[in-house]
């Protein structure tokens, strides 16, 4: 399993704009073969979010990625950036 880490910042105007977009697409995400789990966090500032994403491996997540969802998704959340993403993808140490 793998757990991916997205850190994302926000124009403070647009972070209700946000969460409407990441609540309209949450079910379908989660409901993506082999995702286990989505969670929307948010930081110390208003406008700092993360998602944690657990995935069954890099395969599914990838797939994902070059989704027509995923396309959607990011396209329309990329507009209220205000500083560049960051991502990483993690594995569990045993």
């Amino acid at each position: 399993m793998i757990t991916r880490i997205v850190k994302m910042s926000f124009l403070p105007e647009k972070v209700e704009s946000f969460i409407h977009l990441f609540e309209k697409h949450r079910q379908a995400i989660s409901s993506v073969e082999g995702c286990r789990s989505l969670k929307l966090l948010r930081g110390n500032s208003s406008s700092l979010f993360f998602t944690v994403s657990e995935w069954e491996d890099e395969k599914y997540l990838e797939n994902y990625r070059h989704s027509e969802l995923f396309n959607t998704v990011w396209s329309n959340t990329k507009i209220f950036f205000n500083a560049k993403p960051e991502a990483w993808t993690t594995h569990q140490v045993e």
